[in-house]
Parts: C-alpha cells; sequence; structure tokens
C-alpha cells in the first residue's frame, strides 16, 4: 500500500517589528508589548510598526553586502533575510533545487514612490533602475538569485491573501510532484507617505491608543484601530511520507478559498460569506472523525465592519463551539500581503509555546478558556475584492 504523503513546514525565517531573528521573536510573544509608535510621515504623524534600530541594522548590513543589492526596494531585502533563515533552518543547500514563490500586496512600495518622485522633478533624468527594480516579480527573483537556486520562480498579488495564496501553491505544487521543496510566503514594506495617505483616507486608520494599544482588533468600542506595519516571513515546505513524520513536525493540513461579489469598495459583508466558505473549504478537507480546531489566528485588522464580518462568519461555521480567537495585530499591525505569513509565525508559536496572546482591551466576543492543549490552528485571511483564505496547520502525527 502506498504511504499517505503530508506537507510539512521544514524551516522559517521572518523579519519584522518583533526582530530579526527566533530568538527575538519569542522573547517579543512573551514580553506580548505593542511595537507601533507615531512615526512621521511628510512631516505629520501617524502611528506605524516599523523595525526597531537595531532589526533595521540587519537590513543595512544585507544592502552594503553587494553593490546590487543597493538599487533594491526594501520589500525585496525584507524576503532576503527571511530566506536565507528558513533554508538556513530547514537544512537545505544551494544545489538543491528549490520552488521560490514570494507574494506581496503593493511590491516595491519605496521605490516606487521615489521613482514618481523623481520623475515629475526631471522626467529627462529617470533612473534606467526604475522598471526592473519596481516590478512584482523582482521579489522572488532576486532571493533566488541571493539564494543562488534552481527551480521555478513565482510572485503574484492577492491583497492581504497574498501569503497564504503562496503558501497554497507550495502545497499544490509539492503535492503533484513538480517540486521537492518549496519556498513560500510574502514581504510587505509599506510604510510610505502614500500609502498610509490610502489607508487614512478609506477612513480606517487609528487616531489614539486605548491603554498604549493602537491597533486592537475586535475592540468593545467598534473603533477602526487600523495601522500599518512592515515585516516578511517565508517557509520551507516539503512533501513527507508518514513515517518521516514525528510528534514534532509542522503539518500543513488543508487550505480553503472563499469569494464573494463585493458590495463595497472594501468587498466585505455584514456575514463574511468570503469567511465562511474559506472556512468550511478547509475544514471538509479533514478527517470526519477529527475536526476540532482548538485556536484561530484571526485576520481582523482592527476595522469595525471588518472583525465584526469574521466573528459572524466564525459564528455560522462553529455555532455555540468557537475556538479561542487571538491575533498579533495588536503587536505589529496589518502587514498587508505579509499579513498572513506572520499570523502563520504567531500561529506555530503558539503551538511550540502552547500560549495564546490574550486581547489586554475590551472585546466585543465572550472572554474563552484557553485549550488544555493545543494540537491544531486555523488561520485566516482577507483581501480587498471579496477574496478570503483559510490555513488549518497541525503538530505531531
Amino acid at each position: 500500500m502506498t504511504q499517505k504523503s503530508y506537507i510539512t513546514l521544514k524551516g522559517l525565517g521572518s523579519i519584522s517589528p518583533l526582530g530579526a531573528t527566533p530568538q527575538e521573536v519569542n522573547k517579543a510573544y512573551l514580553d506580548a508589548a505593542s511595537r507601533i509608535y507615531l512615526k512621521i510621515f511628510k512631516n505629520y504623524p501617524a502611528p506605524a510598526a516599523a523595525l526597531s534600530p537595531e532589526t533595521e541594522d540587519h537590513v543595512t548590513a544585507l544592502r552594503q553586502e553587494n553593490k546590487m543589492y543597493k538599487n533594491l526596494d526594501r520589500t525585496v531585502l525584507l524576503a532576503m533575510h527571511a530566506a536565507r533563515q528558513a533554508i538556513t533552518q530547514a537544512g537545505w543547500h544551494a544545489e538543491n533545487e528549490i520552488a521560490v514563490n514570494i507574494g506581496s500586496s503593493r511590491g516595491a512600495t519605496g521605490l516606487m514612490e521615489q521613482y514618481l518622485e523623481d520623475f515629475r522633478n526631471n522626467p529627462a533624468q529617470l533612473s534606467s533602475q526604475t522598471s526592473p527594480t519596481t516590478t512584482l516579480g523582482n521579489i522572488s527573483s532576486w532571493v533566488a538569485n541571493d539564494l543562488q537556486t534552481e527551480g521555478p520562480v513565482i510572485s503574484h498579488s492577492v491583497t492581504c491573501s497574498t501569503a497564504l495564496q503562496a503558501i497554497a501553491n507550495g502545497f499544490a505544487w509539492l503535492q503533484s510532484g513538480m517540486a521537492t521543496r518549496f519556498l513560500a510566503g510574502a514581504a510587505e514594506a509599506p510604510l510610505t507617505p502614500f500609502t498610509v495617505a490610502q489607508m487614512q483616507a478609506i477612513g480606517i486608520y487609528a487616531k489614539e491608543p486605548v491603554h498604549n494599544y493602537w491597533c486592537r482588533p475586535l475592540n468593545a468600542e467598534k473603533q477602526n484601530t487600523f495601522v500599518l506595519g512592515e515585516g516578511a516571513a517565508l517557509f520551507a515546505l516539503e512533501r513527507n511520507s508518514e513515517n518521516q513524520l514525528t510528534i514534532d513536525s509542522i503539518l500543513l493540513e488543508a487550505i480553503g478559498f472563499g469569494f464573494e461579489k463585493i458590495t463595497s469598495k472594501t468587498g466585505i459583508s455584514r456575514e463574511g460569506l468570503n469567511f465562511q466558505k474559506a472556512m468550511g473549504g478547509a475544514l471538509q478537507q479533514l478527517p470526519a472523525y477529527d475536526q476540532t480546531i482548538d485556536a484561530i489566528v484571526l485576520h481582523a485588522p482592527g476595522t469595525a465592519a471588518g472583525d465584526a464580518a469574521e466573528i459572524t462568519a466564525i459564528k455560522a461555521v462553529f455555532g455555540e463551539n468557537i475556538p479561542v480567537l487571538t491575533s498579533n495585530k495588536l503587536l505589529i499591525g496589518h502587514t498587508l500581503g505579509a499579513s498572513a505569513a506572520l499570523s502563520l509565525e504567531y500561529a506555530l508559536w503558539i503551538l511550540e509555546n502552547q500560549k495564546i496572546l490574550k486581547f489586554p482591551y475590551p472585546v466585543f466576543i465572550p472572554e474563552q478558556q484557553n485549550p488544555k492543549v493545543i494540537r491544531r490552528v486555523l488561520l485566516l485571511a482577507a483581501g480587498f475584492g471579496g477574496n478570503a483564505s483559510a490555513l488549518i496547520i497541525r503538530k505531531g502525527i
């Protein structure tokens, strides 16, 4: 009998306001202190979750390694840092054939704004670097170049569902046998004046902190508390047979997608139909005798309408048996296309430490008891246009 195969997570790498190493990220979650502070954007202050000066040193060092790296967008450098960590943790080598799929909602945001400003000031002197360094595809391409990998290189943008779509691609490629190793995730560096202004124009940006927290998913006041953050997280995925699994293996069990016709500029319905479809599709892939979800890492970016729709969808799917709900956005804000990648990193931290961040402010759902053992976590993501994704991961055989 042919053994069943599983998609496993062999390594991860990240860089965010939480830090640039696994040790720093672990300490940040244990401290559970918000990394959101006021930042100046073109003489106007706005809350944002930026890299700390110590973490920024890693980006600076990477940029200085190679003269060609000096022209790359910040998004690319964040992805490169995370990629190096992920393949090292996985034990992969450059000679291995590795498929690379890195997504981003906004892409080369910083360089695009800079070159547009240059064009306005002097159209005849636009840098020859403008086009090659601002294409979305240059993120995955430069990561593959830095790692000297062999294999397909993929880039995409599905707004804030981008990271889970990359994971889904890895899942499909590995299951089909089209790849043996797959590096998937997302990077985002949206802390620029124009991008912040776009979010403020929608009317969702946070205006003041409450108890030192600017971003407050599910807040009882039902106020918009959206805050932008930056970061990247990448995951080394492999296909393994059952006899290769251990009690510490991290399995990607199921991925579901949902879509609904948009009724507003942000594509949110009160019922959260896209979330319902995504969760339902993922849960159907679990064994009928074992479908317990111990925790849900929410998309919940701190928007009153979006957070409420997500909770409505969860109640529709789980009824009275709602798993414990949590989010890391109160610490690092919303990193757009990279948000679900950093949510996955948080979910892995939950499984490893058997701990869950509690909301330090009143939320509009009843307080729930943490499960004694956390074995399976569901993650949610949604983006403009009516799309949603759900990923279920499990620890152990």
